[in-house]
């Protein structure tokens, strides 16, 4: 993706919101990492993977920043970004929106 640029285990990159349903109670909304950047956290934060491949990170959307982990997708190829609610409603994001994310992993 546009705009994406690694620097450690510290990257920023603009990515879609879209939601996941993967059961008719529940419904996740998500941003998929450039598939570029997501080979980059692997290489620095394989050691430090947790359950299901899972990686610690703190995350910062415009003012809203808080710690979350991000999860291998095996259907996008990449490493996928839960965006909770209260984050999309403090930044005004709608489904579908492109927002810009700087992430660093925590384990590293």
């Amino acid at each position: 993706m546009a705009g994406a640029s690694v620097c450690g285990v510290e990257v920023e990159f603009d990515a879609q919101l879209y939601e996941w349903d993967a059961r008719q109670a529940d419904s996740w909304v998500f941003v998929n990492l450039p598939t570029d950047v997501a080979d980059e956290i692997l290489d620095a934060g394989a050691h430090a993977e947790r359950g299901f491949g899972s990686l610690r990170v703190e995350v910062r959307i415009g003012l809203t920043t808080w710690r979350t982990s991000i999860f291998p997708s095996a259907s996008a190829q990449t490493f996928v970004l839960p965006l909770k609610r209260a984050v999309r409603r403090a930044e005004q994001l709608e489904l579908g929106d492109t927002t810009h994310v700087w992430l660093r992993l925590v384990d590293v």
